[in-house]
């Protein structure tokens, strides 16, 4: 990517002088690679200070077609990294389109740096009706209630300290996005004085807060005197070494593992711990593990209560004493309800997650002398084979299968699935096999989080993987521009059966509970008649495709097809029509 969109720059050297410079020198000096935009008047003097100051690099503007890929790039780019990346939204209107793919970052508590433009704030400066309807005068009040902070930079002086608060509090645990609305006068505005930037080293967030000796020996105490303990495993970090310290807390007190689907890859699922596939929710199985349990450890699960509400609806009268070891609480507000239900927690433990397991681990080692405790529970073997039609026809499990049979020693990063993953097909071995759910529910954010973990692992020997359902992907096709241009490998698989299918149940359950014809489930739902031919969009784009395929045979030549051009660096596209149908149905209201 270093040869795309190179500025041509005089020999004369550039001096900041301009009040948009301190704006491109504060996103250099904090080492922010790229920045994903859609260009906007608002932020015309930060565009000017990429290009014509740095020269475009460090950070490297990303072009996209669309405020929502603008978010869900710098999102994908954070789930892969754990780190923020940077993406601007052009006034109040940008920052309207952007806000959905904001609130799945917050709901996904991922890091990000959002930069935003309104003004000029003084109306002297402002054009005639263009620059009063892109001006706000409390523009973060739009999106105050799911970032983690917001400012508004009065002078070019201000700007420094601005940049690092943000920078630091997103990487701070629990991260989420943060908001910094750059006034359009000032930007434009000419410095008086040199502004000084700051050594950001300085200025590196805190470690997260650790639990006292006293909950350590308490959580170590229970898990060793249960009969039947149960680890919750829910956020986590990226690192390897977190990863291997969760496994030896399994391992060491013989507790069955669950993971959800919801979130990233977090345990290995084909270890025999981990008892049944990561879903959204509870199968019988898990339902009696979790009911037979005397102690369950929740490391940040999310929805602890959601999750204890499937196995007995009072969940306070659940026997098991809990330990739940989250961060969350902190970012709890009343706006949003992504708090979840109040779960019944005997220990409470206010650290993260893999702070808790590093302090846990060695406790509970030196207790056992090393060896590992037997399990009451281990994974019941699941045969990887396709639906008795794939001659024929692809079931939506079938593409789970695909990928798993041809993957061989290929390391490869799925940055989106589709609800109807069944978990128990595709094993996730390290942590960067799974980068979860998009966070808030919202659509159209799935090939953009596929692109932004292209971006971050392009170098990786990781090839990224995307599963994406034909809703999802219609709202958010334009991102796949952004991946032609900057040749951004990944490979889209669209798990296509021309169908909101999830609100086609949805309509079914309130026709059933009222009496009414369930069989018009589709009407409103499906989308057919015509067929969208969802190849040629992206090939208009740019990006190599190919469909309708039909069937399991056809779908493993096309996603070996696909592979080869993601080695070579090309992003592809599949449109693999599949039948309609879950292997585990979402719950309904009312059920």
């Amino acid at each position: 990517m270093q040869d795309i969109e190179r500025p041509r720059l005089d020999d004369i050297p550039m001096l900041s002088g301009w009040g948009s410079d301190v704006s491109a020198q504060m996103l250099r000096a904090l080492k922010v690679k790229y920045v994903t935009l859609n260009p906007g008047a608002s932020y015309r003097g930060l565009h000017d200070s990429l290009v014509n100051f740095l020269g475009n690099e460090t950070p490297q503007m990303l072009l996209c077609l669309n405020e929502d890929h603008v978010v869900s790039i710098a999102h994908g780019y954070a789930k892969a990294t754990d780190e923020p990346m940077a993406c601007v939204l052009h006034g109040n209107v940008g920052l309207m389109h952007g806000l959905m793919g904001i609130y799945n970052a917050w709901c996904d508590r991922a890091p990000m740096l959002i930069v935003g433009a309104t003004g000029p704030v003084a109306t002297d400066k402002r054009r005639p009706w263009i620059d009063w309807i892109h001006t706000a005068k409390d523009q973060g009040a739009l999106l105050r209630d799911f970032t983690k902070w917001d400012d508004e930079p009065r002078s070019a002086a201000a700007i420094p300290e601005s940049f690092l608060r943000a920078m630091q509090l997103t990487r701070s645990l629990p991260s989420a996005p943060v908001y910094i609305c750059l006034d359009a006068g000032l930007q434009e505005e000419k410095l008086t004085s040199a502004i000084a930037i700051p050594d950001v080293s300085r200025f590196e967030p805190p470690a997260p807060p650790s639990a006292n000796a006293a909950t350590v020996e308490k959580v170590a105490d229970l898990l060793l005197g249960a009969t039947n303990p149960v680890l919750l495993m829910g956020r986590g970090s990226r690192q390897q070494d977190d990863w291997d310290r969760r496994v030896a807390l399994a391992e060491l007190v013989g507790a069955p593992v669950f993971t959800s689907i919801r979130e990233r890859a977090i345990f290995p699922t084909n270890h025999q711990l981990h008892v049944v596939p990561p879903s959204h929710w509870l199968s019988p199985r898990g339902k009696e593990i979790i009911k037979a349990a005397d102690v369950i450890v929740s490391l940040d699960w999310i929805d602890l209560n959601g999750t204890l509400l499937q196995v007995m609806r009072d969940t306070h009268r659940i026997p098991a004493k809990i330990v739940h070891a989250s961060l969350d609480s902190s970012l709890h507000r009343g706006w949003s309800a992504d708090h979840f239900g109040l779960p019944p927690v005997d220990v409470p433990v206010t650290t993260s997650p893999d702070t808790f397991v590093a302090q846990l681990l060695p406790v509970i080692r030196a207790r056992v002398g090393g060896k590992t405790r037997p399990a009451a529970a281990k994974q019941e073997a699941t045969p990887v084979v396709y639906s008795e039609k794939a001659d024929l026809e692809i079931a939506p499990r079938d593409i789970e299968v695909a990928l798993s049979k041809l993957r061989g020693d290929r390391k490869f990063t799925l940055g989106h699935i589709t609800i109807g993953w069944s978990g128990e097909a595709y094993h996730f071995t390290g942590p960067l096999d799974y980068l979860g759910h998009d966070g808030g529910g919202g659509l159209s954010a799935g090939p953009g989080l596929t692109i932004g973990a292209a971006l971050a692992l392009k170098d990786s020997g990781r090839t990224v993987v995307a599963v994406l359902g034909d809703g999802d992907f219609l709202q958010g096709v334009t991102a796949l521009w952004t991946a032609a241009h900057y040749r951004i490998p990944a490979l889209f698989i669209v798990s296509n059966n021309k169908s909101n299918f999830n609100d086609e149940l949805h309509q079914e359950a309130v026709a059933k509970v009222r009496g009414r014809p369930p069989e018009n489930r589709w009407i409103g739902q499906r989308m057919d008649d015509p067929t969208v031919d969802l190849a040629t969009m992206a090939r208009g784009q740019g990006v190599e495709a190919e469909g309708p395929i039909k069937t399991v045979p056809e779908l493993e030549n096309a996603i070996r097809r696909g592979l080869a051009a993601v080695a070579a660096e090309r992003p592809y596209l599949i449109d693999a029509h599949v039948n309609p149908g879950y292997v585990g149905p979402p719950l309904a209201r009312g059920e």
